[in-house]
């Protein structure tokens, strides 16, 4: 069968939404479509065992259940059955079986038993696509003759001899891209376009040098896997570079539709259905261990995680493993900001990477910006940066054209690790600025404007994706590549260079974060403004308060208060007559003044007391001695407090003395909270200059503009 067998099947099938125009809406089609697919490939594929299965039950059905199915998929040869007397299609005359459609009246409750007929496996499947739903709506609507009476046609023949499992895959995937071209606006969730997948899996398959042996076994494992594109098209990668390969695919997610559609892929393929687990990866791990006790590793792992989803509701559960296993656990490196959870995907997907004695693993992810830089130095995205890069498992980062996906025109990234890195790239990481490759869409899908260039997709299209995996397998330093650009000025085509990789050592990304201190000099003076600030101080209001409940002892608690309070105006007040109210440069020397008149008046001020005078009295003076400590020591002025940021690569006291000292010579390092950060600021290594366009050619853009404002307004009143 070819490719456009595929899409004739695939688009024959979704033609039958002509049918349920009006009733539903164009992106609910895909809740009758998709599941009716599912029904009527199985249904073809049991029709030639459907009396022997039904007899062979009746002999065994009070046996175990697990006898049961295991004899009824041997007669099936796949992993389901049907015990009903009903089938889709019309049957055969003499096997005893009944047609939907032979009955219109009691069509409704007939499909429901056919559907409940089914092993545990397909009605798991069929429930949550919420399938029973959608029969009763389309009785109600009487459309579900019309509906059924289609997917029964003979142009329909999904049976194994006509459509072998891989191409049948071929038609399913077919139907899932055109259901999420059909609602576009909420596909992005759940459905990566096909062109990124397949540069994801180009990228992370092609450097592979065993891929070619002889019935290799590979596992493939995706946590957030939607509706299965990524698996499929990892699978078929692996299966053309090989047909006698043996991939093995595993996947994950929460979203009941999306997890329907895959296990229906997988159990459509003839693949083992059983590894696409149902629930939430982070707080229900399917993969924790395997039966024999150990982890559970992969091969190859992929990913399209949702951009910026917050992980609160799973953040009591996150947080209590990453403090009870750490490393043992998948967030020991620490958690990022609760309103993005993509680092934590990229955790639990490195936890599950085969040891490198073992063969070792890689897998690509995708991220929007965020990863690449938010997070300061110490913080929770920043400490997980530097988990991976100096654990040297960063292999390259590709920067991807922007309005590629559907639900997001923002900018977008694929991440590759692995932890066997070839010798060449041990202590390396290469960034790809792939933001040029790329076609414009002949018809805009939501936010999805652009593809990347796919010439076994569109025969026409230059081959972006064979280009950008041959500047990742060459890890040059400055590929350059020419791009036909507009002229700002211009705006005719252009050519013009620019570079697409850079390579860096891991340290490149890493910098230490120093706290920069200044010394506190102030000067103290007891003048009536500076008494007047006292009012204001915490610790000086404070006195004058009381928290009792019993209202007596709460007056008396705050008169006291009010009375302490004049004491040390009195004292300050005094204090400012027999000083002359001098400007005292010295703190010390105001303390020991004050103390000589605190004495003398017996007023005898508390810590938090002398606290608040300090702070009403006194005002910063940069001509003033430095304040110290008991020991001697200067102390920090935290209005003055600054950080500096020093490359991994540079000393700490060069870069102090050559940036900050000759500038504030008083200046020192307090070493103590000295932090070690990493980001990848990878716009800024590609970052290239453009001069702004010249005054004169603004102005006339600006002019022409305006002459076709006003004559369209003209028209408009016309």
């Amino acid at each position: 069968m070819t490719a456009e067998t595929h899409s004739q099947i695939a688009n024959f099938i979704w033609s039958i939404c002509n049918l349920l125009r009006g009733p539903y809406k164009r992106n609910e089609y895909r809740k009758v479509i998709l599941p009716l697919t599912v029904l009527r490939r199985f249904d073809c594929i049991l029709a030639p065992t459907k009396a022997q299965v039904l007899k062979e039950h009746a002999a065994i059905k009070t046996k175990g259940e697990n006898i049961v199915r295991h004899r009824l998929s041997q007669i099936t040869k796949v992993p389901f059955y049907n015990l009903s007397k009903f089938t889709m299609a019309k049957p055969e005359k003499g096997s005893g079986l009944n047609g939907l459609l032979d009955d219109p009246n009691h069509l409704a409750p007939n499909l429901n038993s056919y559907i409940n007929g089914f092993s545990p496996n397909v009605r798991a499947i069929m429930e949550r696509f919420k399938f029973g739903e959608q029969v009763a709506y389309m009785a109600e609507k009487d459309l579900l003759y019309l509906v059924i009476k289609a997917f029964t046609d003979p142009k329909i023949d999904l049976s194994p001899d006509r459509v072998d499992p891989m191409q049948m895959g071929y038609v399913f995937e077919e139907l899932i891209r055109i259901g999420a071209e059909q609602s576009n606006e909420e596909a992005g969730e759940h459905f990566t376009p096909r062109e990124v997948i397949k540069l994801m899996v180009n990228l992370l398959l092609s450097p592979e040098k065993d891929l070619a042996r002889s019935h290799v076994v590979k596992t493939i494992y995706d946590p957030a896997c939607g509706t299965g594109g990524m698996l499929s098209v990892s699978e078929k990668y692996i299966r053309d570079l090989n047909a006698d390969a043996q991939p093995k695919l595993f996947g994950q997610d929460w979203n009941d539709e999306a997890w329907a559609v895959c296990k229906s892929d997988m159990l459509i393929k003839g693949e083992d259905a059983d590894n696409i687990i149902l629930g939430d990866t982070f707080t229900k791990d399917g993969f924790d261990r395997a039966s024999d006790g150990k982890k559970w590793t992969f091969d190859y792992m992929l990913a399209n995680p949702p951009f910026g989803v917050e992980w609160k509701q799973q953040q009591k559960y996150i947080e209590h493993e990453k403090d009870t296993l750490g490393f043992s656990g998948r967030f020991g490196a620490g958690t990022p900001r609760v309103n993005d959870g993509a680092l934590l995907f990229l955790q639990h997907m490195i936890a599950k990477m085969r040891a490198p004695q073992d063969g070792g693993s890689r897998l690509a992810i995708v991220f929007n910006g965020s990863p690449l830089f938010t997070g300061d130095a110490g913080g929770g995205e920043s400490e997980i940066r530097r988990w991976i890069i100096e654990n040297d498992w960063l292999e390259a980062i590709v920067a991807l054209p922007e309005q590629l996906f559907y639900n997001t025109g923002i900018s977008t990234y694929l991440w590759v690790l692995t932890n066997r890195k070839e010798k060449p790239c041990k202590g390396k990481v290469q960034l790809i600025d792939a933001r040029q490759f790329w076609v414009q869409m002949e018809k805009s899908l939501g936010n999805k404007r652009r593809r990347i260039g796919d010439p076994s997709d569109k025969e026409k299209d230059p081959d972006h994706i064979g280009e950008i995996t041959k500047i990742f397998g060459k890890f040059k330093n400055g590929e350059m590549r020419t791009f036909t650009e507009d002229d700002p000025i211009t705006h005719q085509p252009i050519q013009r260079q620019r570079v697409v990789s850079k390579i860096f050592d891991n340290e490149d990304f890493g910098y230490h974060k120093i706290t920069v201190e200044r010394p506190l000099r102030l000067n103290f003076q007891a003048s009536a403004e500076r008494l007047a600030r006292l009012d204001d101080e915490s610790g000086f209001k404070n006195l004058a308060t009381s928290a009792k409940r019993d209202s007596a002892v709460r007056e008396k608690e705050i008169e006291a208060g009010k009375q302490r309070q004049e004491e040390i105006r009195k004292l300050l007040r005094a204090f400012g007559k027999a000083t002359k109210e001098k400007l005292f440069k010295d703190r010390k020397e105001f303390l020991t003044t004050l103390r000589d008149v605190d004495r003398a008046r017996d007023v005898r001020l508390s810590a938090p007391e002398l606290k608040a005078v300090l702070a009403a009295l006194g005002e910063r003076d940069e001509t003033a001695e430095i304040c110290r400590d008991k020991d001697g020591q200067p102390e920090p002025d935290a209005d003055l407090r600054d950080t500096e940021t020093v490359p991994l690569k540079e000393s700490i006291e060069e870069y102090f003395k050559r940036e900050v000292l000759p500038h504030v010579p008083d200046a020192w390092i307090d070493h103590s909270k000295t932090k070690v950060g990493y980001e990848i600021p990878l716009n800024r290594h590609f970052y290239r200059y453009e001069p702004p366009r010249p005054l004169e050619v603004i102005e006339t853009d600006i002019k022409r503009l305006e002459d076709d404002i006003m004559k369209m307004l003209k028209e408009v009143t016309a």
